[in-house]
């Protein structure tokens, strides 16, 4: 005879049961039967979940909204689960609803006379790329994550990428877009307007607040015509006041066609040859070198022939006048992508096989960033002696990936004792030169308790009112961006 215990129906949640009306059963789970959705890409955030729900447009994502608003129950928008920050897991408490866009994934519109595609939420950043492409255009968004974040992360976080220099981040990118508020309603301001002066600008208000104030379910998005060629090329660079030399020196001479000037550091550069050998340095690594090393795209419209001219001329131009040291151009689109896979891939899969480090994603003025580099880092090696710096970045828009890892030997203990104060260094180092603590991966939990502390109070006021207005019951993405 079978145990009694084991004919008794499983406990069942109308939460969950209601969910599941609205998207299908196949598409409304418990917490705990989809972990992946409860822990970052950097195992750093993990949570709980009472759900894991994944509807399939704009208005399953309205009904949702509203049924959980009407229970008072906390909502954590995600998009490609690729965020450094945390923005888009859940806390430990268990009591939210993950609210998956990954179904959101049409391409509702490419208009090419009004060079604009209209995309959901739940688009990959590289076909949306792709999409332009086949249309003949170009979308210029590019994120080493392309293959796997959405249009929608984008658009929460306001990322950057490699080709900001030219193009902006991704609210500078985005004529309109469709958002589902607190209360379930859909506003639809899928405008594919330039010029737009009617009233306030809720577009840029939503770009970058992180789900906290509105989900944003789909976006009209500029595209550009397919440029005649990319030119591509390493600099070797003798310090980092001779980089922001060499920045002035190829914005003058490149002008609107400079669409990439990323660097990579010294200590950054061995790192990629010790621990990813298989991305291949267009320049050896060598001990005691104080080098830095500076990617430069150009993107020209008149033909091939006009911009490696144009190349040769401005790079010849900085190694006369020691703006750099020697120079390796792309002679092929392997070539190019050899470089690229370099920045994209290499500099981060180095680091990996390093062990856990301590990020930061900060911005300056371009003019500061020489004594930042300087001064923090002479800072850090007296306050927590033995630490490596690691410095890369889109040195064009001020965005530097400052990194340091614990000194070598020394077990990932360390960042028990020393993370909080190493941070507070770098974050104090930032705002003293008029930074920003947070430049494109967004604030998320990483940095939503110390927002207070180099934000002035009159700003998170302001901050918190709009909070209140768009969200009065505040369960849109509770604790990111703002501490409760």
């Amino acid at each position: 005879m079978r145990n009694a215990t084991a004919l008794r129906p499983l406990a069942t949640d109308p939460l969950l049961d209601a969910l599941r009306a609205i998207v299908g059963p196949d598409h409304a789970m418990r917490g705990e039967d989809a972990p992946g959705a409860l822990v970052d890409i950097l195992q750093r955030h993990p949570g709980r979940a009472r759900a894991v729900v994944r509807p399939a447009n704009a208005e399953e994502v309205a009904a949702v909204v509203r049924l959980l608003a009407a229970e008072r129950v906390p909502i954590v928008p995600q998009g490609g689960h690729t965020g450094l920050a945390g923005g888009g897991t859940p806390d430990s408490s268990g009591a939210a609803v993950v609210l998956s866009l990954a179904r959101l994934n049409r391409i509702r519109d490419l208009d090419r006379d009004n060079d604009t595609v209209t995309v959901e939420a739940g688009v990959i950043l590289d076909t949306v790329r792709e999409a332009a492409l086949a249309a003949d255009r170009w979308f210029p968004l590019s994120l080493p994550s392309g293959g796997s974040c959405t249009v929608g992360g984008n658009l929460a976080t306001n990322a950057g990428g490699t080709q900001v220099v030219r193009f902006g981040n991704t609210r500078a990118l985005t004529l309109g877009i469709e958002v589902v508020t607190a209360e379930g309603e859909i506003w639809n301001g899928l405008r594919g307007l330039r010029k737009d002066n009617a009233g306030y600008d809720l577009r840029d208000l939503y770009i970058g607040s992180e789900g906290t104030l509105g989900i944003v379910t789909a976006a009209t998005i500029k595209l550009f015509p397919l440029p005649a060629a990319h030119q591509t090329a390493f600099l070797k660079v003798s310090g980092i006041a001779t980089v922001i030399a060499l920045l002035r020196h190829a914005r003058q001479g490149f002008g609107a066609a400079l669409t990439g000037f990323e660097i990579v550091s010294a200590a950054t550069w061995r790192l990629v040859a010790a621990n990813a050998p298989e991305y291949r340095l267009p320049f050896a690594a060598e001990a005691d070198d104080d080098h830095w090393y500076v990617l430069i795209e150009t993107a020209d419209e008149d033909s091939e022939a006009h911009g490696r001219e144009r190349l040769e001329t401005v790079i010849g131009a900085a190694l006369e006048a020691e703006l750099a040291d020697d120079a390796v151009v792309a002679e092929s689109l392997a070539q190019r992508e050899a470089f690229w896979a370099v920045r994209e891939h290499g500099l981060g899969e180095a680091q990996k096989r390093d062990g856990w480090n301590a990020k930061h994603d900060v911005s300056l003025p371009i003019s500061r960033i020489p004594d930042f580099i300087a001064e923090t880092g002479a800072a850090l090696q007296t306050e927590f002696p033995g630490v490596r710096v690691l410095v890369h970045g889109h040195a064009g828009d001020g965005n530097l990936h400052y990194h340091v890892a614990r000194p070598e030997g020394v077990g990932p203990e360390y960042w028990e004792t020393h993370e909080h104060a190493l941070r507070a260094l770098v974050y104090r180092a930032v705002t003293a030169r008029g930074g920003s603590i947070c430049a494109e991966h967004g604030v998320g939990q990483l940095k939503v308790d110390a927002l207070p502390d180099y934000k002035p109070p009159l700003e998170l006021a302001l901050m918190r009112r709009i909070k209140t207005a768009l969200d009065p019951h505040g369960i849109l993405n509770p604790g990111k961006v703002l501490a409760r």
